[in-house]
């Protein structure tokens, strides 16, 4: 019972924030934006940390069941998603970055989805070799590198909406705050670089250790192939933008586009293998 108001209270605190955000940012017009606003906003920051909390302990809680780790689709979403408003929500603390909380009611609203996977879709089957270090740090950057480039994603979406209003003017309060787009832009490229290094090493520990983390050789496997591909397309971001300038919708497209094919290795994988194949 304890478990199931834990999910619950999750679930509701995420879906109260949210709507909260909601109605006192993006439904208010430019003009109604006051230090009342700000203050709302301040005090709204500091709560997601109760969900962010609860949300921590019920993954807890679905994935160490006994001696192994179970990670299968419902709690590798979760977890990815956790992650992500766990960064988002650390980054409000930074004053230049501040602006860019205009997400927290969408993502708190993904958070609260995300939340009940692993309670209405439990993970049966543990995984093997989880009590490794490598298999531990595998996974742990794995995890970091997807946050990370969802957040890429996020950000990427909300440069093409600002872009847009900058064409076509509209009185949402929620674009006044935002940083100018240059500034944006810059931000965006400095979490695809950290992200793209962490998916890096994920590769390469994949690679290095597979016999020590998976107990067999390295294979050529779908999730494999997506991967090496979405990190390909990272790469190529990076590089055109380090010898030929790339930004703008350029730049949108291809973090878009690598974060798409990521989206296909890990998490498309395990729902082709768990849902359609029905293997846990």
């Amino acid at each position: 019972m304890t478990s199931i108001l834990t999910y619950l209270a999750a679930f509701l605190l995420y879906i109260l924030i949210g709507w909260f955000f909601w109605r006192n940012t993006w439904s208010q017009t430019a003009s109604d934006v006051g230090d009342h606003v700000l203050v709302k906003v301040t005090w709204m920051h500091y709560a997601m940390l109760v969900p962010l909390l609860l949300h921590a302990l019920t993954l807890y809680q679905s994935m160490f069941v006994g001696s192994g780790l179970s990670f299968g689709l419902s709690n590798a979403i979760s977890t990815i998603v956790w992650l992500t408003a766990f960064i988002y929500w650390f980054s409000g603390f930074f004053k230049r970055l501040q602006g860019l909380q205009s997400l927290v009611a969408p993502i708190a609203w993904a958070a609260a989805i995300a939340v009940l996977l692993p309670f209405i879709f439990p993970s049966l089957r543990p995984l093997e070799n989880t009590e490794l270090p490598a298999f531990k740090a595998h996974l742990l950057v794995a995890m970091m590198a997807y946050s990370l480039l969802t957040i890429a994603a996020l950000h990427a979406l909300l440069m093409t909406v600002v872009e847009r209003q900058l064409h076509h003017p509209a009185s949402r309060s929620v674009f006044t705050n935002l940083p100018p787009l240059l500034a944006m832009e810059k931000l965006l490229f400095h979490i695809i670089w950290v992200g793209f290094i962490l998916l890096t090493l994920t590769l390469m520990s994949g690679i290095v250790f597979s016999q020590e983390v998976f107990g067999q050789s390295l294979t050529f496997s779908h999730k494999t192939l997506f991967g090496f591909i979405s990190w390909g397309v990272f790469a190529a971001l990076l590089a055109g933008r380090q010898f030929y300038g790339w930004r703008g919708r350029i730049a949108i497209r291809w973090t878009l586009a690598g974060f798409v094919i990521l989206l296909l290795a890990y998490i498309g994988s395990k729902f082709v293998l768990e849902i359609v194949l029905n293997r846990h």
